[in-house]
Parts: C-alpha cells; structure tokens; sequence
C-alpha cells in the first residue's frame, strides 16, 4: 500500500532474488484501523444479540422484536439507527484495507509479486474454510465466509486496476444497488402485505438439539455467504477500502482531514437519517403497505454509514497522534482488541451462543431488546479486557496465530531462493 501521484497502481516488478512473505510486525501497525476493528466488534456484538430472542414475535426490521416496553423500544431503535446493517460494511471496508497493507507490507520487505498473490488467496481460501467450521459449529450469521469469498473473486479482478477504474466501479455498484434495493421496495408497496413468513435465523437458534442446530446453521450460512456478495453493497465497500488503503488515508490521517471529515459527516448522516425513518416504520408510527419490505433501503444505506465510521476513527486516530503522547488506557485497549479481531469476533460466539441458544442455557428465551443489548456490552467489555491482557503480555490473539500459520507456511521460498531478512 503505498501513496501515488498517479492515478493507477500497477504490481512493482519483481526483485532479481524472490524473497518469501512473512507477517507485518505489530509494532508497525497503523493505530487508526485496529481502533476501528476494536469499536467495530461492539456494534457487532450489538448486532447479533437481537438474533437470539428467539420466542419473541419478529417485527418489521430484521430480528427485532415487534413489541417491548419503553427500554426496549429506545434499545431497538438506537440498534436500527447506529448498528443493523452498518457493521458489515464497516468491516468489508476495513477487510479490504487489511489486504492493501498486507500487499504493500510484503513488497516493501522483497516478496515476489507471485507469492503476495498466492499469499493472498491462501488466506481468503482458509477465511472460508473458516467461516464454514464457524458456521456448522456456533454461528450461521458468520460473516468470515462472505469475507473469504470476495477476496477469492474481487482480489484478482480490481486489486490492481487504475483509481479512475475503482471510483467508476463504486459508482456503477452504488447505482444498480440503489436501482435494485429502492426499486423493489417501492414496488412491493404496490402489492398487498400478506402475514410474516417464519424466520428460519429465529427457527435455527430455537433449535433444542446441537445436532439439528449443526444442520440448520451450515444451511443458512450457504445462502448467507452467497448473498451477502451478491447484494453489491458489501464489494461496493470492499472496493472503497481498497482505494482508501492504496493511499494510506487512515496510516496518514493527516494528509485527508478534509475528505476524511466529509466522509464521516456525509455518510454518518445519510445511514443514520435512513435508521431514523426506518425506526418510525418499526414501530408503526408511518402507515406503508408493506413496511417489512422497506428494510432493503435501510440495508442499502448501511455502506455510506459503514465507510462513515471509519473516515470517523480516522479522525479519532489523528486527533489522538496530535498530542504527541502514548494513547490513553481505554484507545490502547480497543486498538488491542482491533489487533485481535479475529479473535474477539470468535469469541463473540463463544459466549453468545452455548449462553442464549436453545440448545445451551436458552437465556434468550428470557431476555428482551434493553437486556440483550446489556448482554452485548458486557461480552465485548470481557474481549477487551482479554485483548489487553494479551497485548500487555506480547501475545497474539489466539485465532490470527492459527490462520497465519495456515496462511505462510503455503508461500514458501523455492528452490535455490534465499528466506527474508529477519
């Protein structure tokens, strides 16, 4: 990832003497995208906990509940506003970004421009196999596989092309979701609003037996990681991380205080208006026909809020280097955390799922929207906790070790190629 003058960004030739890949050093880790991954990981703990009522009847807006009491109805709809549908996009963008450091890291250490390529899509293979093994085993709404799978197919197709090439397809994707979305939910208010249908997410939690559950989640993950590519919104993000990283928007912050604060303010804004009007439609203060079918435009919405929010930790970032100090406990905790994503994502599930599933302590057929929401809280405190204590240690997060490990070990150096410089 390196910033250019030019508008294009073609692979460096290779060096006379291929040198293979080993991992970033974390002391060289820029702060602004770990602090990112770190407060990311709460907005999706907050994402999911909704998921696991499952003996509430389902409303309008995703997995949320159609009543509750007044703390659930503000729990509900700061969750709509701030959260659904504006996490994944955050971290489609920041995934991306992930890959233009990665890239530019190995060729500034000597790697052949082949072995950053099957460096590459090693990892994304693995982040599949990863999802699916995450999936069958706690978490169909894994969002690892749906990751995986766009670096497989969007790596080799835009990783390379010109920045003129990147914007043009930002816009073409931004257009057809925009046609696509707000089209079919304008049309299905033609149409008369029948009863909901079952929700097979609320069925494959409810699911008494662990076996049966195996079954459920490996067939909703399928689905799950298919559309999730297929939507546009998530490639339209990824490629908007992929030009942000080629021009080390968040490692040098200051150089894109202008864009980075229209970034956020456009795209926080826009996401968070639509949340508004789409919490108005969940809690039935607007008459529509077909309200259930509106949450396609909410969806829609969430890359603007998505890339928001990490133009937002940009500037958190900047203002933070501006002091000139070592960050404050609580910014070193959540970079911690961020450089243990993985890690945090997973353990996620740990705690989630054997606790509210019905197949565990079914704790989440005793929960509402305001208790859920405490429950996220206080699994993502425990991350962070345990992401500092192994920072301050000098550990790795358990889960980047392993796919690591699986990752380089595959880009080896040939026959008669010397091994990096260490």
């Amino acid at each position: 990832m390196t910033s250019t003058s030019t508008s294009t960004a073609h692979p460096r030739s290779e060096p006379p003497v291929a040198v293979s890949a080993r991992p970033t050093p974390v002391a060289e880790r820029a702060l602004a995208p770990d602090l990112a991954r770190g407060m990311m990981l709460l907005l999706i703990a907050l994402a999911h906990t909704p998921w696991f009522l499952f003996t509430s009847d389902i409303g309008v807006t995703l997995m949320h509940p159609a009543d509750g009491n007044l703390a659930d109805r503000v729990a509900q709809a700061f969750t709509i506003i701030v959260v659904d549908a504006r996490t994944h996009t955050m971290f489609a963008f920041l995934f991306a970004y992930g890959i233009g450091q990665l890239c530019a890291r190995q060729r500034a250490n000597g790697a052949a421009e082949r072995d950053v390529r099957r460096l590459l899509r090693t990892r994304h293979l693995w982040l599949l196999v990863f999802g699916l093994v995450h999936a069958a085993l706690l978490w169909q709404g894994d969002i690892l596989g749906a990751y995986g799978l766009m670096g497989l197919l969007l790596v080799p197709l835009f990783l390379h092309r010109s920045d003129r090439t990147l914007v043009t397809w930002i816009v073409i994707l931004l257009a057809v979701g925009a046609v696509v979305m707000i089209g079919s939910a304008l049309v299905s208010q033609l149409l008369p609003a029948g009863p909901l249908p079952p929700n097979p997410q609320q069925a494959t939690i409810g699911e008494a037996s662990y076996l049966g559950s195996v079954l459920l989640r490996v067939l909703m993950w399928v689905p799950t990681t298919l559309s999730a590519v297929v939507s546009l919104v998530l490639p339209t993000a990824f490629l908007a991380g992929i030009l942000a990283s080629r021009h080390r928007v968040l490692e040098e912050p200051a150089r894109y205080l202008p864009l980075l604060r229209r970034t956020a303010v456009l795209g926080i804004g826009v996401g968070w208006a639509s949340g508004v009007v789409q919490v108005f439609i969940h809690l039935g203060a607007f008459d529509v026909p077909n309200p259930a079918a509106l949450s396609s435009i909410h969806f829609y919405t969430g890359v603007f809020a998505g890339v928001g929010y990490a133009a937002l930790f940009g500037l958190v970032a900047h203002r933070v280097a501006e002091r000139g100090t070592p960050p404050p406990l609580p910014v070193r905790a959540l970079v911690a955390l961020g450089r243990r994503s993985l890690s945090g994502y997973l353990a996620q599930s740990l705690i989630f799922v054997p606790l509210l599933s019905a197949w565990g302590l079914a704790a989440g057929a005793h929960l509402s929207s305001w208790s859920a929401l405490l429950v996220a809280v206080a699994a993502w405190l425990l991350t962070v906790v345990a992401a500092y204590v192994l920072d301050t240690a000098g550990v790795r997060g358990p889960a980047e070790v392993f796919l690591r490990r699986l990752t380089y070990r595959a880009v080896r150096p040939a026959k008669g190629e010397r091994r990096p410089r260490r």
